[in-house]
């Protein structure tokens, strides 16, 4: 009951202290330059993974992304597993980066989510530009209750798996172009008990096509070439490097979007039996593989040390992988200064002003969920919400070179958004739903 009282107190304060909000339009400030995926300002981990560079102060205030490596994952052990708080950027350290409370059970990993809490999130600490990856898992139950495996990239790219914990034998799969909604894009696969049952998840990503596979079986695929929308002159396909991450959350928390809480299935109970048996709803992964795209011209490579963006669109043909560090020397620093708080004093109060806030170094909402927060599910059935043209199978009419996916069809400034009836304005940055807020994480953690 204490811990309870104590998470809401600190999400009530997390709240009432929030950094500036951050978007396209509205860039982070100088002081704290790095916009989380979550649409807030700050620095430290805010300039980690999930930093969106067309949102933050410079597109180099965001630290550089490691690149790809292909690897088999297990949960023996979650010394590879890092608190949110203290992951610097060094993915020789650490596999994944975690808020919440992840725990071991069987030699596997559960994302648990306690009465009351916002559940927990695990998010790559590498990217991936293409290729598949896999998870072995079973989802959670439970009224409200949301489980999900996604990529998705700092610029909001996403590719996704859901499942919601009153239907069981469904597995909701959707993808995103820079976070746009688009109600065209959501299709169902079924499964059998995806709660009692171990299934393999998988999703197979090239610059081309995407297929989601369940036990080894297609149960959807999308050609990148029906994605075009011809009004904004660009694919609206998921084709920027991504962080594979595994989440469990309140899709029904009270205070959460009417629509969020209807496609969660309604207001979660917190009194359920898995509340009452084992004392919080859980997810159980037993194993993720990640296997790299080989990327040829440029586009999809890992052949280097990191990716980064060098122009505002942020589509494919703005990633640079390059040999650029990763690692932050201290929460204190940024892209723009990654070496910011490496030598400290011997009293680390002396240049610090006790009456000035300090700035937020660790990203984080109040609900839990990584990707797009479904709260106008159901309100639209029409094309994607304000792109202003047309989003369905319609080819480009100027000579294109269909065998390299090169997005290429920005302007000289490499701003495709300023196209009119283009993007501009229609993502959904600072509504997407958090993870765990960091005071919360940590004091799970310490306590």
């Amino acid at each position: 009951m204490l811990k309870s009282v104590v998470l809401a107190a600190l999400l009530g304060a997390c709240s009432v202290l929030g950094a500036a909000e951050c978007s396209r339009d509205k860039k982070c400030p100088k002081a704290t330059p790095c916009c989380s995926q979550y649409g807030e300002c700050g620095i430290g981990a805010f300039c980690l993974g999930g930093c969106d560079p067309t949102a933050s102060y410079s597109l180099d205030a965001c630290a550089p992304a490691p690149v790809c490596e292909s690897k088999e994952l297990d949960f023996k052990s979650l010394k590879r597993v890092a608190d949110i708080g203290d992951y610097l950027g060094d993915p020789t350290d650490y596999d994944w980066v975690a808020s919440g409370e992840p725990a071991l059970h069987d030699g596997n990993v559960l994302l648990t989510m306690p009465k009351g809490s916002v559940g927990t999130v695990m998010s790559s600490t590498t990217y991936l530009w293409y290729g598949n990856v896999k998870a072995r898992m079973k989802s959670s139950r439970g009224r409200g209750v949301v489980t999900a495996f996604i990529l998705f990239s700092d610029v909001k790219d996403e590719i996704d798996y859901e499942w919601i914990g009153v239907d069981l034998e469904t597995a909701q799969t959707n993808y995103y172009f820079q976070g746009i909604t688009n109600y065209t894009n959501s299709e169902n696969i079924t499964v059998e008990n995806s709660f009692s049952d171990f299934h393999d998840y998988e999703f197979r990503w090239t610059p081309d096509k995407i297929e989601w596979l369940v036990d080894g079986k297609v149960g959807r695929s999308v050609e990148r070439e029906g994605t075009w929308n011809a009004t904004a002159q660009l694919w609206e396909f998921p084709q920027t490097p991504a962080r594979v991450q595994l989440s469990l959350w309140p899709g029904g928390a009270e205070g959460n979007p009417e629509g969020t809480v209807n496609w969660a299935g309604g207001t979660i109970d917190w009194n359920a039996e898995d509340i009452k048996n084992v004392g919080y709803f859980y997810v159980e992964v037993e194993s993720v593989s990640i296997e790299c795209y080989d990327g040829k011209d440029g586009i999809g490579t890992n052949d280097n040390k990191s990716y980064w963006y060098d122009g505002e669109a942020g589509t494919n043909n703005t990633i640079v992988d390059g040999d650029r560090d990763t690692v932050l020397a201290s929460m204190q620093a940024t892209g723009l200064n990654m070496d910011k708080g490496k030598k400290k004093t011997d009293n680390k109060n002396d240049n610090k002003d006790d009456n000035k806030e300090e700035p937020k170094t660790v990203p984080g909402g109040t609900t839990g969920s990584t990707g797009n927060d479904h709260s106008d599910e159901g309100e639209s059935s029409g094309s994607g919400a304000g792109t202003g043209g047309d989003t369905g199978g319609t080819q480009p009419t100027d000579n294109y070179d269909w065998s390299n996916f090169d997005q290429g069809l920005s302007n000289d400034n490499g701003d495709q958004s300023s196209t009119d009836g283009g993007n501009a304005g229609t993502r959904a940055q600072a509504s997407l739903l958090a993870i765990v807020v960091a005071g919360c994480a940590l004091y799970w953690r310490q306590s």
